[in-house]
């Protein structure tokens, strides 16, 4: 009776071992993901970019010009917003709304403000009623990492992302009606 003890003991042991093997193993890869997630986005954001730079340049080359007229494709992409509907979101400098952020983007904000939490990309996604699909997750990660960029968001971890504290303020502030949404407010407030 004792050696089956000692049998169940050992293979006990075994099936402890083997179960903290697959954590680890479970560790790396999500460290793996973690890395071709932010890969990933970081290739969506430059093929939009490159989207948006070459259709401007299609455009531009498309419209009619004058004999005498030359088109200076670098000024055209840096002034204003395209035809196409560049989405730009500027530095967060004390004083600015976020009335001046596109309106994604503004969604964004408010739901991580509602939440008073950090949130995951899907959450966020499900909660701006979009499908809960990767393509979808990875086009918001990669605005979320924008607004992380941008002054307007942090990261706490990992794919973990809120809103900074004055935005926070900003934004429980407008729904205070302390500011009306389309009013940015003077960079001495």
């Amino acid at each position: 009776m004792g050696s089956l003890l000692e049998e169940l003991a050992r293979r006990e042991a075994v099936a402890r071992q083997r179960i903290e093997e697959i954590r680890e193993q479970i560790i790396a890869l999500e460290s793996r993901l973690e890395a071709e997630q932010d890969r990933l986005s970081r290739l969506v954001i430059t093929r939009e970019t490159v989207e948006e730079i070459v259709g401007e340049a299609a455009q531009l080359v498309d419209e009619p010009a004058g004999a005498a007229e030359v088109v200076d494709v670098a000024a055209s992409v840096q002034v204003g917003p395209s035809a196409l509907g560049v989405v730009t979101v500027p530095p967060r400098q004390p004083g600015m709304t976020v009335a001046v952020l596109p309106r994604a983007y503004r969604d964004a904000v408010e739901i991580m403000v509602d939440a008073g939490r950090a949130m995951r990309a899907g959450q966020i996604a499900v909660a701006m009623g979009l499908p809960d699909e990767a393509a979808k997750r990875e086009g918001l990660r990669s605005k979320l990492k924008r607004l992380v960029e941008r002054g307007w968001a942090r990261e706490e971890g990992p794919g973990l992302f809120t809103v900074t504290d004055p935005v926070a303020r900003e934004v429980a502030g407008q729904a205070d009606g302390e500011l009306p949404d389309s009013i940015t407010s003077s960079p001495g407030r």
